[in-house]
């Protein structure tokens, strides 16, 4: 097991460094920096725009800017706000809370629903559950989370009035705080719940056809337990797989869902930061979501090394 953790360590490392270049050069492609924006089209000043280019560090020379930002992300440091003057790490972490509530509620409905039906329709193959279940989930692949967000609203803040539009309240376990977080998590877990109620079907319909389940329905055992005992743990690696791509990309991909419910989280400020060419905000947003997705994935790893005893013998 640590030889299997210590290889996803070292494999990891040249991806965040990739990273690390593409996000500080990509970012400097778009049209402007922060003093255009700061100045305006029209009331342009060369040489205040100069003083401020010298202030924000920006008159460098671009390979010098990349080892200064490089070196210090090195030793964990992912500088100051250009905008705010604020660090990097303290502008995240003010916002990081929101979005994990709102990824881990959005997981939790995908996964509430996912499971369950993808197991129900594939025990029961071809009947009308079946069938109505796929048709459900071709529909959640199919619409888009801005506007599955703006008919939710419609329905719910609108014509029944029971929910709010949108904002963020402190975090507390109560209605007053959970009645905000209802709508963004069910319009970010549909379209997740889709993909893994498909892949939980597909992978234990393939299970279900193995020699070993057919051995275990002719030793007379019930059905419930065959499916809970033999084909369901078996069925689940490919599962785990689509779980982890969606939980290590859920932070970066809540951005539209926070802006369609103004949910004060990274997306917004990712949005914000970028709008504003807030260089080392933007790098420093992409290397945290970077790194929660490599983490998520070395935990995933580590789940196929227990659901699959054969990955534990290699290792």
């Amino acid at each position: 097991m640590l030889k299997v953790v210590l290889q996803r360590v070292v494999a990891v490392v040249p991806v965040l460094v990739g990273i690390a270049v593409i996000s500080f050069f990509l970012i400097r492609l778009v049209p402007g920096d922060i003093v255009n924006v700061m100045m305006g089209e029209d009331f342009g000043d060369p040489q205040l725009e100069a003083s401020l280019r010298r202030v924000f560090g920006l008159d460098l020379p671009l390979h010098v800017q990349f080892f200064d930002w490089f070196g210090a992300l090195l030793q964990g440091d992912l500088g100051q706000s250009l905008r705010t003057r604020r660090p990097v790490t303290t502008e995240i972490f003010e916002r990081f809370p929101t979005t994990l509530e709102l990824a881990m509620a959005a997981l939790l409905v995908s996964l509430a629903i996912a499971i369950p039906v993808g197991i129900l329709s594939a025990t029961r193959r071809n009947s009308p559950i079946d069938m109505g279940a796929r048709v459900v989930s071709l529909l959640g692949l199919s619409l888009p989370n801005f506007w599955l967000g703006i008919l939710l609203i419609m329905t719910f803040s609108v014509y029944l009035r029971v929910l709010p539009s949108g904002g963020y309240a402190p975090f507390e376990l109560s209605w007053d705080h959970l009645k905000f977080l209802v709508l963004p998590a069910v319009t970010l877990g549909t379209s997740l719940a889709a993909v893994t109620m498909r892949m939980t079907r597909s992978s234990l319909l393939e299970v279900l056809g193995q020699d070993y389940v057919r051995t275990a329905r002719a030793k007379g055992l019930a059905e419930n337990t065959v499916i809970r005992r033999h084909a369901l743990r078996n069925s689940l690696i490919p599962v785990v797989t689509v779980i982890g791509i969606q939980a290590g990309g859920l932070l970066g991909g809540t951005v539209i869902v926070e802006q369609v419910f103004s949910w004060p989280g990274l997306g917004s400020l990712m949005i914000r930061a970028i709008e504003q060419r807030d260089y080392p905000l933007v790098q420093g947003l992409t290397m945290v979501l970077a790194f929660f997705f490599v983490f998520v994935s070395l935990v995933v790893d580590l789940v196929y090394v227990y659901l699959d005893p054969r990955l534990r013998a290699r290792g």
